[in-house]
Order: structure tokens, then sequence, then C-alpha cells
């Protein structure tokens, strides 16, 4: 089935998945010194929601942390004194993007993504949403305990460039776009929202703007353009699960 979207004509029976499923199991991903989720049926004395345990449905609460669960959307709500939703900041879903692939760079004792190496990989191109998949990829990257582990990150100056260059949407296969023990500096999330006073928001902070953390991007996905379509559910809150999916551009 073919569509025309933002102009691009694409194929969307072919849909490209570059989130990480939500589960109980020890195969979830963690980040941020917390516990894995936890899906349970609901009980009402001895009713127990649960087909299996006599009941006419499955009735689960399910127990989660969005920034340390799995993919997720974030807003500037993320950093910001004053509350601000995802769900309120995010109005459009479909967006021009360019995949690339970064190997971080050692710097000290961390890896870190350069504003160099970001330049390279786009050659001059301007997206609106930038897809970053970092090497190596494994599919550990599913399944990874990224606490105390000090993941690769992005140096301020590269999340400067993308904002001067009018990318509104940052996704990456890391748990963080900053170092994971900086002091509460995050001096790549403020860079790339343009946050300058996290009690008083500036009036060009980039409201519309989002950062989508912990994508997993097969090595058979090639770099280059595409259609992404950002989906979301309906939180109140800095912060969402979250399901971006890709689209080929036929024309």
């Amino acid at each position: 089935m073919k569509a025309t979207i933002n102009n691009f004509q694409i194929d969307l029976s072919k849909p490209i998945d570059i989130s990480i499923s939500l589960s109980n199991t020890e195969t979830n991903p963690i980040a941020w010194y917390i516990e894995k989720p936890v899906i349970e049926p609901v009980t009402f004395g001895e009713w127990i929601g649960k087909v299996s345990k006599g009941s006419s449905t499955n009735f689960n609460n399910i127990f989660f942390n969005p920034h340390g669960h799995g993919t997720h959307t974030e807003c500037l709500g993320h950093i910001t004194h004053e509350f601000y939703s995802i769900n309120q900041c995010l109005k459009k879903f479909f967006f021009t993007a360019e995949l690339i692939t970064i190997t971080p760079k050692n710097y000290n004792t961390d890896f870190v993504i350069t504003k160099q190496q970001i330049q390279d990989a786009l050659k001059n191109n301007t997206p609106e949403a930038l897809i970053i998949r970092t090497l190596p990829n494994s599919n550990d990257k599913k399944s990874k305990n990224y606490s105390h582990t000090n993941p690769p990150y992005l140096v301020e100056e590269a999340a400067v460039y993308l904002r001067e260059i009018g990318v509104q949407h940052l996704l990456i296969d890391l748990p963080s776009v900053d170092r994971e023990e900086d002091g509460g500096a995050l001096l790549a999330h403020k860079a790339f929202w343009n946050v300058q006073n996290i009690t008083n928001l500036n009036p060009d902070a980039r409201l519309h703007c989002t950062i989508t953390e912990m994508i997993f991007v097969e090595n058979t996905i090639a770099d280059g353009n595409y259609l992404l379509n950002l989906q979301i559910a309906s939180f109140e809150n800095d912060a969402t699960p979250s399901k971006p999916v890709l689209y080929k551009i036929i024309a």
C-alpha cells in the first residue's frame, strides 16, 4: 500500500520499527539504577485478573519508568522547573529523517559523539529528524543493563550544531544524550532544546523539539533518507514510551 505523506511517496506495508519493546522479563533494557518493569494482574481478595486463574479477562497493572525501561521520547519538560508535557509539545508525527552511523571517539575515560563526526556523516543534509546508530551495534542493546557503565554520549558542541542546522527531533540508541554521571549539567539536553535557565524558561527555548533515546536500528537498515513516523502514547508527562517507525522514500 503506497501513500504520499509530506510530498514523499512511501510504502506503508513496509514499516521499519526502531523501538525496543517493554516487558517484565530479564531481557528488558534498564538504565538509571532501577529494576525491571512490573506487569502483573490486578487482585481483589481471591479474584485475580488473569484468564488462566479463572477470570474472564486479563487485567494487568504496569509499573515502569519511561526514561529507564526502553524506547522513549521526551520534551524539554525533562529538565525544566515548570511542567511541560510531551503530549502537548509534540503535535506533528511525520518528519523527514536521516539515519547516520557513528563510532564514538575515545575522550579521556569516556566515548563521545562529536560535532565533526555528525557533520561528516550528514554531508550537508539538514533533516527535520536525525537518527544516530552507534557502533558497535549488537543485539545486546535490546537487553542491556546500562546502569554504572558510562555509555557514550554527545558532546555539547554536537548538540549545539544540531540545533543550529534545524534538527527538531533527535533519536539515538543510547540511554541518554548526556554523560551518565555529569553532576546534573545535562549539557547536550540543554543545548539541543536551547534551555538557558531551567527555572525561568527563555522565550526561544525549543518547545516543539524532542529527544528519543534507547532505540535500536538493525545493521541491515542502510544509512540514508527516510520518512519518520514518531508515535507516542498520550501521557501528560515529560516523557512517554514511544514507537519511532521509518519508511523508505520511494519518490
